[in-house]
């Protein structure tokens, strides 16, 4: 159920509960409610149309936290629809609409979700510890670089910093698979570690109302992507060395996007193309893989190609397309400047599939995590 849908229902039925507490305390003749209710009924039925309001506002002021007043809400509001079946039975079909969504959030704090194993594998992927006080990017470190991708570090503020171990990232923005495919608000968790590399990236979405949940890992050089549906069934669980080689270029493209400071510290082969734009050739393990960066006229980066990732609707079939990041308004994360918007898009035969539009809404680097425990 879309967010705003589900708040609404909330809303309006925590609103109708009071009709309850305005008969107990004896405020109105409600004439739907012809069954008596005491002062102590009355006040039940206020407590339930209270948790429900509540529950409404905390789907947008704290999402992970709306089901807290949700539950209480909902097993109270059940148990005084009983005690009136004859007038308030009907209040029972909402009961069931606010239970599958509020049973899907359940089953995605469980120990088993895709949300809680990447909490594990984040928690267990600590940043390097920094070599030692004031280990930062110097403008030797650019050195080895070509012109264009200096300049763009420069801008990026990444001398001066310490260089990058790792970083945490929360983006929104939507999704599909499909050029006829409707679009799907989602909003995104990763964890990345450069050394040794580690990419976690987790997708919450929905359509037509069933929520889904999708998990990118690469523990370089292994990948794995699944996708869940409704927190219970897997509906893809994709791996092997087409996904290993598509995901190391995803791992190498966040460098060059989200964490520019670390391109002086991994692996790379530089070749000037032109003023404005060069190739990367990237090893990571036993694969290595190329993209052209380009930029713009400030000298920041413009976009990413790469024909080495491959192209997959469920995890078995595979089909190597250019593949293409145009990013654009620049702002601060961090300390650093970074973009703020970015498009994920397949170069397919004769068209182009714009699949996804993020637009990063916070960057930490070298997060301090606590290590799960077993």
């Amino acid at each position: 159920m879309p967010r705003l849908a589900l708040a609404l229902l909330l809303a309006i039925h925590g609103a109708i509960h009071l009709l309850g507490f305005a008969k107990g305390m004896a405020l109105a003749d409600v004439e739907a409610l012809k069954q008596p209710i005491s002062r102590v009924g009355g006040a039940l039925w206020l407590t339930a149309a209270v948790l429900f309001l509540a529950a409404a506002v905390l789907l947008y002021a704290a999402p992970g936290r709306w089901w807290i007043p949700a539950l209480p809400a909902l097993l109270l509001s059940q148990g005084l629809i009983i005690g009136a079946w004859s007038d308030a039975r009907f209040g029972t079909v909402a009961n069931v609409l606010v239970l599958v969504p509020l049973a899907v959030t359940l089953l995605g704090m469980s120990p088993w979700s895709l949300a809680a194993e990447f909490r594990r594998e984040a928690a267990n992927r600590p940043s390097a510890p920094a070599a030692a006080p004031g280990d930062v990017v110097t403008e030797a470190d650019l050195g080895p670089l070509p012109e264009p991708v200096r300049k763009y570090l420069r801008r990026a503020g990444v001398v001066g910093r310490p260089h990058v171990r790792g970083f945490e990232a929360r983006f929104h923005g939507r999704i599909r698979n499909g050029l006829d495919a409707p679009w799907m608000d989602f909003v995104a968790a990763q964890r990345t570690v450069i050394a040794p590399p580690a990419r976690l990236f987790l997708i919450d979405a929905s359509r037509a109302g069933i929520p889904f949940q999708v998990l990118h890992a690469f523990i370089g050089p292994d990948a794995t992507m699944r996708v869940r549906v409704a927190q219970l069934v897997d509906v893809v669980n994709a791996r092997g060395p087409e996904l290993n080689r598509s995901e190391t270029v995803t791992f190498f493209n966040d460098l060059c996007l989200l964490a520019p400071g670390a391109l002086v510290d991994v692996p790379v082969r530089w070749e000037v193309l032109e003023a404005s734009a060069v190739r990367a050739t990237y090893t990571q393990g036993s694969e290595t893989i190329s993209a052209v960066l380009t930029f713009d006229g400030q000298g920041d980066l413009a976009g990413f190609v790469s024909e080495d990732r491959y192209l997959s609707a469920d995890g078995k079939t595979y089909a190597r397309h250019p593949w293409s990041t145009p990013v654009r308004n620049f702002g601060e994360y961090a300390g650093g400047r970074l973009a703020r918007n970015g498009e994920a898009i397949w170069k397919l035969p004769g068209r182009d599939l714009t699949y996804g539009e993020f637009v990063l809404e916070s960057l930490t680097t070298d997060p301090v995590v606590e290590r799960s425990t077993p």
